[in-house]
């Protein structure tokens, strides 16, 4: 094996959820900052992110409801839970996105959380709220579609 496959991106979670309920505009990737035995647990897929989302405070950003569940060998160096978790981002991307949220009322989501070169990133995205009709209509494109596979598998 060859050490391109380190370079890979392994992807851990994706939040379907995200996708549901809010429509997306803009995807940036970010680092987290992990402590202690976070990183084995990631690794294992015990993470959870489905009510979780970010907020941007003193030129950070910040991760809230992210699950990851403590990993059984970490005895008393376990870490918390439900710890709020700074996410790295260059200050101009940073600044971009607090200009958004403040003017257009944008919300960051986090969509996916994946490895790459041994490192823990994160998906975010900027998104507004889906109303329950776009829901219906986004349903109803679905059924239609795989209507139209099956019929064309035929």
């Amino acid at each position: 094996m060859k050490a391109e496959n380190k370079n890979d991106k392994k992807v851990i979670l994706t939040n379907r959820k995200a996708f549901h309920d809010y429509l997306i505009f803009e995807k940036y990737i970010a680092g987290i900052v992990l402590t202690g035995t976070e990183i084995k647990s990631i690794r294992k897929g015990a993470i959870n992110l489905k009510d979780s989302f970010c907020k941007v405070e003193n030129n950070e950003v910040f991760l809230y409801n992210c699950h990851i569940s403590p990993y059984e060998q970490g005895n008393r160096f376990n870490h918390e839970p439900e710890r709020v978790r700074k996410l790295l981002l260059n200050k101009k991307e940073i600044l971009k996105i607090f200009g958004k949220i403040k003017k257009e009322n944008y919300t960051i989501v986090p969509l996916e959380v994946f490895i790459t070169k041994g490192k823990a990133k994160v998906e975010i995205a900027l998104c507004k709220g889906k109303k329950l009709y776009d829901k219906r209509e986004d349903l109803a494109k679905k059924t239609q579609n795989r209507d139209i596979e099956r019929h064309l598998k035929r």
